[in-house]
């Protein structure tokens, strides 16, 4: 089993990760839903994983977007990290 340290790396990697993908506006976002890819990268203290995103609709196409994280080691998906937030439609957006 994992020690503390390594799920706070895991953690850091997928909060940083999550921040990022925040920095996109819902239209930019909208374009992207519903999709999602993987990578391979490194943790803030160097581990090799693979992070994976996926931008779906929270509930109908049009609505507000969820932007889910999972960071692990390639064999140890089940061990990994998880960060999610939504990106509500903007008023703006919204149509009558």
């Amino acid at each position: 089993m994992a020690g503390a340290e390594f799920h706070q790396d895991l953690n850091a990697a997928a909060a940083e990760e999550l921040a990022r993908a925040c920095t996109l506006s819902w239209r930019q976002l909208s374009e992207l839903a519903p999709w999602g890819d993987s990578y391979e990268g490194f943790t803030p203290l160097g581990r090799t994983v693979t992070f994976e995103r996926n931008y779906l609709w929270e509930g109908e196409p049009g609505g507000g977007i969820r932007i889910e994280v999972n960071v692990f080691e390639p064999e140890a998906f089940e061990d990994g990290a998880q960060a999610t937030c939504v990106v509500d439609v903007p008023q703006d957006e919204i149509r009558q």
